[in-house]
């Protein structure tokens, strides 16, 4: 009996780490990666975005993708994937106004995707 107790409690704890060591990571990559949707945000708002400036901020979501993908699910990372590749494109062609759009998605899901991986009551229930 008492073995059973400390192996669910041992088991408990290390859900519990897990699940906390998820949201301190996943909340980690978000931010750094609103920050970098920021930069680019700001230079294409000034129209100085340059197709190499989106590039590298996308080269730096793939980076960071194949870290995430153990955490978060293929559909979010997707979407990611989607407005990364049309804001990139859009910045190559000049067209500021649309890519400001995309990257004001990418800016709002960068900010509510970590919070789904939060260990709070709603995501528990």
């Amino acid at each position: 009996m008492v073995k059973s107790l400390t192996a669910i409690g041992v088991a408990a704890a290390i859900l519990c780490g897990l699940a906390v060591f998820e949201w301190y990571f996943v909340r980690e990559e978000f931010s750094a990666f609103h920050e970098e949707i920021r930069l680019l945000y700001d230079k294409t708002e000034a129209e100085t975005a340059t197709l190499t400036d989106a590039r590298v901020v996308q080269e730096l979501w793939e980076d960071r993708k194949s870290r995430l993908h153990v955490w978060i699910p293929h559909n979010d990372v997707n979407k990611i994937d989607d407005y990364m590749a049309e804001s990139v494109r859009l910045i190559g062609e000049k067209s500021f106004s649309l890519a400001l759009s995309k990257l004001e998605i990418l800016l709002h899901l960068s900010t509510c995707l970590p919070d789904t991986y939060s260990p709070a009551l709603e995501n528990i229930l």
